[in-house]
């Protein structure tokens, strides 16, 4: 039954004795990873504590619900499309879909299941949040297609994952547009740069089936890339919340998740398998600290 789990899975005792069927549907909306919620899950923290309400526990529990199940529905319709490219690469070829233990079928139908639930989360938003939500599906759709156009597959995921800033700040105001560019802006870099951290653990395989990433792309000089995108990352991110509150203060607020982000570059061995995984999984630390710099300069002085 062990071999039906994932090499990257962190819950493989949980997942391993679930019967066989909802463990598959479990690992093919990644629920064994909550990573990738909590990184879709963060940006839109980031929108509703920098506008200045306070900590709006009730509209990050429903933001949080709506991550899990979106992000959920997002993992099976990549599988469901790359279900041959999934087979040829070792670290994904036991997926559901991939391996044929789950058919495209019932995948089809796990997506719509989630994707309900993703609704129920939407209808708690006011219409021009929904608006905005709705609006990203045009990009969520046709990402799994951009790693066969583009070197840079991440640049569209940084697209993707960090549209919960918008949604988040157009739930509670709709003003201080630049400002928002900007903290987007840094939001893509910081995932370009954690995606081609996790993505060194597939360069090998990417090559062989002709799939396209920035850590192939970046080649040797990885950890430079990963370097400056950090950098971009963390400068556009200074410059929105100087646009948003020009205070020295604001600044000082990204030393800790500038420190956390320095870390991983330094600390980062391409050559080491468990590395990259472990400094990927590391950013929700990240994006905690984030959280934390925008609740402090959205709310000072409230």
């Amino acid at each position: 039954m062990n071999d039906h789990i994932v090499p990257d899975s962190e819950h493989r005792g949980l997942i391993a004795r679930l019967p066989p069927l909802p463990r598959d549907l479990a690992q093919l909306a990644r629920f064994d990873r909550p990573i990738g919620w909590w990184l879709l899950f963060w940006p839109c923290v980031f929108g509703v504590w920098l506008a200045g309400a306070g900590w709006q526990l009730s509209l990050l529990g429903w933001l949080l619900l709506g991550a899990i199940a979106m992000r959920g529905a997002g993992c099976v319709y990549n599988d469901i499309v790359d279900a041959k490219l999934d087979a040829s690469v070792a670290r994904t070829a036991a997926r559901p879909v991939a391996s044929g233990r789950v058919s495209k079928r019932l995948a089809w139908g796990w997506l719509i299941t989630l994707c309900l639930i993703g609704l129920v989360v939407l209808l708690q938003l006011r219409l021009l949040a929904q608006l905005v939500a709705l609006a990203s599906l045009v990009l969520v759709a046709a990402y799994p297609f951009m790693k066969r156009i583009t070197w840079w597959p991440q640049a569209w995921l940084g697209l993707v994952f960090n549209w919960g800033l918008l949604v988040g700040w157009t739930q509670l105001r709709f003003d201080n547009w630049d400002a928002l560019a900007c903290l987007y802006a840094g939001c893509i870099c910081w995932v370009i740069g954690y995606d081609t951290i996790y993505a060194l653990q597939d360069r090998e395989d990417d090559a062989l089936v002709g799939i396209k990433s920035s850590a192939l792309r970046m080649g040797e000089a990885v950890k430079g890339g990963v370097t400056a995108f950090y950098l971009g990352a963390v400068v556009l991110w200074g410059l929105g919340l100087w646009l948003y509150r020009p205070d020295w203060i604001a600044l000082l607020t990204l030393v800790p998740v500038a420190g956390h982000l320095l870390w991983q570059v330094a600390t980062l061995n391409p050559a080491d398998p468990d590395n990259p995984l472990a400094r990927f999984r590391s950013n929700c630390w990240a994006g905690a600290l984030m959280a934390l710099a925008c609740f402090i300069v959205g709310n000072a002085g409230a």
